[in-house]
Parts: C-alpha cells; sequence; structure tokens
C-alpha cells in the first residue's frame, strides 16, 4: 500500500538509512561534476548578460530539459502546489538571482567559500523541521568537511575582491538552497524527482519572464555566453536539479548536502588536470579532510538495512 500523501512544508528521512550504495555516490558525484563548474559558466555570461536575463535564460532551459522527460508529465495534485512554488522560489529563482548578483561584487573562489556552509546549514533546517538530529558519525563528517571547505578556499582568497553585499548575497542563496532541499524529500518520495523539478523550474521560469524580459533588452550576444548558459542551463539547473532531488530523497537532506564540500573540491582537481594549476600545502589538506567526511558522512553507526518507501519513484 502506498505511503498516504503528505502535505504542508514538512521534511522527511531518506528511504536509505543505510550507509551509500552506487546510487547514492553516482549521485553526488555527477551533481558535484556539474555544479563544480557552474561558477565558470555564471562569470562567462555575466560578461554580456544581465543577471535577470542569465537567471532567466538557465531556468527556461533547464525546465524545457526537464519537461522533455515522459516521466515529467505525471499527475501531482493541486494540494502540492504551494509546496513546490516555496521550493522554485527558494531552490531556483533567489539563487539564480543572487549568485548573479554577488558575482558581480565577488570572487567566484569567495562564493565557494562562503558555499561551504550550505551543508551545515542545510543541517540546521533539517533538525529545525524534523525535531530530529542525524547520526553523530555524519554530524562530525560534516562539521570536517566544512574545516576543509575552508581550507580548500583559503590559498585562493588572496587578493581577492569580496565587497560585502556581494558575500550577504551568497549567505542568503545558500540559506534558500537549505530549505528548498529539506522540503524535497516527502514530494520526491511520492511523485518522483522530475515532476516535481519540471514543475518547479516551469513556474520559476513564469516568475522570472518580467524581469528576464527586462534584462534581455539590457544584454549583448556573445557566442561564448550563449554556449555557458546553454551548458548552466541544460545540465546546471536541469539535469543537476533532478540528480540532486533524487539524492535527497535516498539519502535525506543533510547527507545530500555534503555535495557542496565536493563542489570545489571537483573545481581544484580540474584545474589541476586541465589547466595545469599547482596546488598548496593548505589545499591538499582541505582535499583529505573533505575525503575524509564524504566516508563519514557516507556510512552509517547502526547496522540496519536500507528502507524503502512503496511510493518512491525513479525520475
Amino acid at each position: 500500500m502506498a505511503a498516504p500523501t503528505r502535505r504542508g512544508f514538512v521534511t522527511s528521512e531518506g528511504t536509505n538509512a543505510g550507509a551509500f550504495g552506487p546510487t547514492e555516490w553516482g549521485l553526488l558525484s555527477a551533481n558535484a561534476l556539474i555544479w563544480g563548474s557552474s561558477f565558470l559558466w555564471i562569470k562567462i555570461g555575466l560578461d554580456v548578460l544581465h543577471p535577470g536575463a542569465l537567471a532567466f535564460i538557465r531556468v527556461a532551459l533547464g525546465a524545457s530539459a526537464v519537461w522533455l522527460l515522459a516521466s515529467t508529465r505525471r499527475s501531482v495534485p493541486r494540494e502540492a502546489m504551494p509546496t513546490i512554488l516555496v521550493i522554485g522560489v527558494a531552490g531556483t529563482i533567489a539563487p539564480a538571482l543572487l549568485f548573479a548578483f554577488a558575482e558581480q561584487r565577488i570572487e567566484s573562489s569567495v562564493a565557494g567559500m562562503v558555499n561551504s556552509a550550505g551543508p551545515l546549514l542545510t543541517l540546521g533546517v533539517s533538525i529545525a523541521m524534523s525535531r530530529k538530529f542525524p547520526e553523530r558519525i555524519q554530524m562530525i563528517g560534516l562539521a570536517i568537511g566544512f574545516v576543509g571547505g575552508i581550507l580548500l578556499a583559503i590559498p585562493n582568497l588572496t587578493g581577492a575582491d569580496a565587497e560585502p553585499l556581494g558575500v550577504l548575497l551568497v549567505v542568503i542563496a545558500v540559506c534558500c538552497y537549505s530549505l528548498s532541499s529539506n522540503l524535497l524529500p516527502p514530494l520526491v518520495q511520492e511523485f518522483g524527482a522530475a515532476p516535481i523539478m519540471g514543475r518547479a523550474l516551469a513556474v520559476s521560469a513564469l516568475l522570472l519572464l518580467p524581469y528576464g524580459g527586462y534584462g534581455l533588452t539590457q544584454s549583448s550576444f556573445s557566442w561564448p555566453a550563449a554556449i555557458a548558459m546553454l551548458i548552466l542551463g541544460v545540465f546546471g539547473t536541469g539535469v543537476a536539479r533532478v540528480f540532486f532531488a533524487l539524492l535527497v530523497s535516498r539519502a535525506g537532506a543533510p547527507r545530500a548536502g555534503l555535495v557542496g564540500y565536493l563542489v570545489p573540491l571537483v573545481a581544484v582537481i580540474l584545474g589541476i588536470v586541465f589547466l595545469g594549476e599547482s596546488v598548496s600545502v593548505l589545499e591538499l589538506a582541505g582535499l583529505g579532510l573533505i575525503l575524509v567526511a564524504a566516508n563519514f558522512v557516507g556510512r552509517t553507526a547502526r547496522t540496519m538495512p536500507a528502507r524503502t518507501t512503496a511510493s518512491t519513484r525513479a525520475a
């Protein structure tokens, strides 16, 4: 028998209370790889695009990509729409606009460092909503990852521009992500990732349309920006959001928040492999701590089988 539909602004645990399996690690890695390059695409887009235009284009492309999936068209009751609206505003509109405005005032390295507080904020929102603490080993892992994220960012902050307003905008964006992540599990477990994210992105695109239209009148065209927006919209906003919704529904919001530590790790590794960049002792220490954190968060202190929910659906 399917679990009863949960309405309202509530959260839930993931369907897998045990250690991460191949699916969880795969979703986590995919999100880290995709989002690890997002700040770069935003920077390229802002060379010719107004922040409003950038936000609208990436969300509209993301929504279009998700709606190409047949599973997106599964029915979702109207009672779920208020929560989907909040997910769209907090998880899509606010970050899309806030990061665009922030990166006009701060460098991507600063944005990455502030973003490293995301997993701990997600944990705090989860505790406030569910009134339940995760396992101690997972909380320790998130704390270790936060230290690793700071160590990873410190070498890149030398001489970096960081207006206080830009930092504040990133903090607000991260808080919005934390709320959205905790609202996703119950809905995704019942209706699937693609139906929920498809609707959230479509609503977000419609709400952004007026400001996006104005932004387009203040923008110009370039091929690098067009390619950057295609990648950012289809993959960074569409595909990655569906993957993350699946991960949150399986692992729960606090454990899925680990991706916030892996994003800067991926950026550093890509720079070393493809750009020949050097790595400092602090960055190596940060990389090591993040890998330790991933191991802690992906484990479970209890010996129990993974819990499954009858209503859980694939994307």
